[in-house]
């Protein structure tokens, strides 16, 4: 039997592709990867590749974007990050807590996507 080893790769459809690149280039500071790609764009993320498009959805019919998931993102500092973003206005869906993985909290991205941010392990 074939099993999976797991996710490889994450993309998050949007709804302004510059606006979302710029959000997670400019604010969070992923670096983009430097392929290339129509209607998507690529961050230099290890171990899990991560993207986002231009959305093949109606992402206005939907009340809440990727409602019932959280993706987990690794930083250096999350409490200086957190700072950076409520002086950026992104709107924060949890505040700064001890997790299982460090200090850890959440935002919603310009799609609404939550995030969490977290610093340990």
């Amino acid at each position: 039997m074939a099993n999976s080893m797991g996710p490889d790769f994450i993309t998050l459809q949007v709804r302004d592709l510059e606006a979302s690149r710029r959000f997670y280039n400019e604010v969070i500071g992923l670096q983009t990867a430097p392929e290339v790609r129509q209607n998507a764009v690529a961050f230099a993320t290890k171990p899990i590749g991560f993207a986002i498009r231009k959305a093949q959805v109606e992402l206005d019919a939907i009340a809440r974007s990727g409602y019932g998931i959280i993706l987990w993102f690794h930083t250096q500092d999350a409490a200086a990050l957190l700072k950076l973003l409520k002086e950026r206005s992104v709107p924060i869906a949890q505040d700064l807590a001890d997790g299982p993985f460090g200090k850890m909290f959440t935002f919603r991205d310009p799609d609404g996507y939550l995030i969490t941010m977290h610093d340990g392990g």
